[in-house]
């Protein structure tokens, strides 16, 4: 009876555990988008964005990290589903980190002081990237790649896209 009474509290911290935000993602920011950053002046303001990394670039010092911003999730990894993008921004360090393991396409997320702008083309058009001074650069661990096959290959209709499993009608091997 002891161990039933301790192992609800002690799976229910550990689930709460695996949805928690990393530390160094923790704290209080301004809840805009790198979009809304784009249309306005908010040079200083303290923000946590993340997405998806379009580019890395090593700079001497520092560095740099073109990204497409995603909505984050509360415990500020980026959302995978859907197209909406909050625009995007550009996020830089200091020290080298090596575009071989930040590829393109990869989930981070930054924290950081937005500290000033820059105009840089995609194709044709002039887009004006808010620049954010970062304090952490969070990569994220690759998702699972998950399919859910909606005819399972060991039982029932999906065996062989026919009837039975074993032996006759469902029961033993089906040739």
């Amino acid at each position: 009876m002891n161990f039933a009474r301790l192992a609800l509290p002690l799976t229910a911290a550990c689930l709460l555990a695996a949805c928690a935000t990393p530390a160094p993602l923790k704290g209080s920011y301004a809840p805009i988008t790198p979009h809304d950053a784009s249309a306005r002046d908010l040079t200083g303001t303290v923000v946590r964005w993340g997405g998806r990394i379009v580019s890395v670039q090593p700079q001497a010092q520092r560095t740099c990290f073109e990204m497409i911003a995603t909505r984050l999730q509360d415990s500020g990894r980026p959302r995978s589903e859907g197209d909406d993008t909050g625009g995007r921004f550009i996020a830089c360090r200091a020290g080298f980190y090596d575009p071989a393991v930040f590829e393109k396409n990869r989930e981070v997320t930054f924290t950081g002081r937005i500290e000033g702008y820059e105009t840089r083309k995609i194709g044709e058009y002039d887009y004006r990237f808010p620049r954010l001074a970062a304090d952490v650069v969070y990569l994220w661990p690759e998702r699972a790649n998950v399919v859910n096959d909606p005819y399972p290959r060991y039982w029932g209709w999906g065996y062989n896209r026919g009837w039975g499993v074993g032996w006759g009608w469902g029961w033993g091997p089906y040739w």
